[in-house]
């Protein structure tokens, strides 16, 4: 009977592991069906109740790519709110978004977001209309903070998913000086020179990046962290007080 097994094992197509080994992967933090993500929801609650509010600082918004990364580690230049929970997908964020906001607005948001919906079967239009329906929601929130969407990345495990990340990542990149946000690649970082997911810079899952794929997006997120905004131009004058300016310069004259 091992012999048997172990046979199927080795006759069943990678890809098929794959996808089994992802089915088999818990899908959310929270086991509750009821009620999906009230503890991290509620643990957002009790940080903000427990430490200060932090002024002028960088939100994180999205799925376990954000709550598995150690924010503050990975800018102690700056003043960093982490609000990522597992396994959420977009339509998750936007249901708990007045619970996710920090007390205080921030400088800069930051959100990774969507890869969780193509998994569970989402199309592609669907995921970026959802996407740009959060970017705008906190355009509304935040008029003036800096807005940026980290792209979807690849992984080895979800490999076959790449396609329809990078026509989410198209769509929205197309959209982002439009509504007023930046788009921040970070999937190249995370590929081989063959062009495929580099394995050392994941966990052993397949899916989630290690301490290595995480110093690639540090090093993005960094440069436009330090980035100062290009200062908005001078509004030109009207017809008629570019003629009353010319008849004050004649008359100097």
């Amino acid at each position: 009977m091992a012999a048997l097994v172990a046979l199927l094992v080795l006759a069943c197509p990678v890809g098929v592991m794959g996808k089994a080994a992802e089915a088999a992967s818990p899908a959310r933090v929270n086991a509750d069906p009821t009620f999906p993500f009230s503890n991290e929801i509620a643990a957002f609650a009790r940080a903000d109740a427990a430490e200060p509010a932090l002024s002028n600082a960088v939100l994180f918004l999205g799925s376990s790519s954000i709550r598995l990364w150690d924010t503050r580690a990975s800018f102690p230049d700056w003043n960093v709110v982490n609000r990522g929970f597992g396994g959420a997908t977009t339509d998750d964020v936007l249901h708990h978004y007045p619970r996710l906001l920090p007390r205080t607005k921030p400088r800069s948001v930051l959100i990774y977001v969507g890869e969780n919906d193509l998994a569970a079967g989402a199309s592609t239009d669907a995921v970026a209309r959802d996407v740009l329906t959060l970017v705008k929601q906190l355009r509304a929130s935040y008029p003036t903070a800096r807005i940026a969407y980290l792209s979807l990345k690849p992984s080895p495990i979800r490999w076959t998913l790449w396609p329809k990340m990078a026509a989410v990542n198209m769509t929205v990149a197309a959209r982002s000086r439009v509504a007023g946000f930046d788009y921040l690649d970070v999937a190249g970082s995370l590929l081989a020179s063959d062009g495929l997911p580099d394995a050392s810079l994941f966990r052993r899952d397949g899916l989630h990046m290690n301490m290595r794929g995480y110093q690639r997006w540090t090093q993005v997120v960094q440069g436009w962290l330090r980035e100062a905004p290009a200062p908005a131009p001078p509004p030109a004058p009207d017809n008629a007080l570019r003629g009353h300016l010319d008849r004050i310069s004649s008359l100097s004259n």
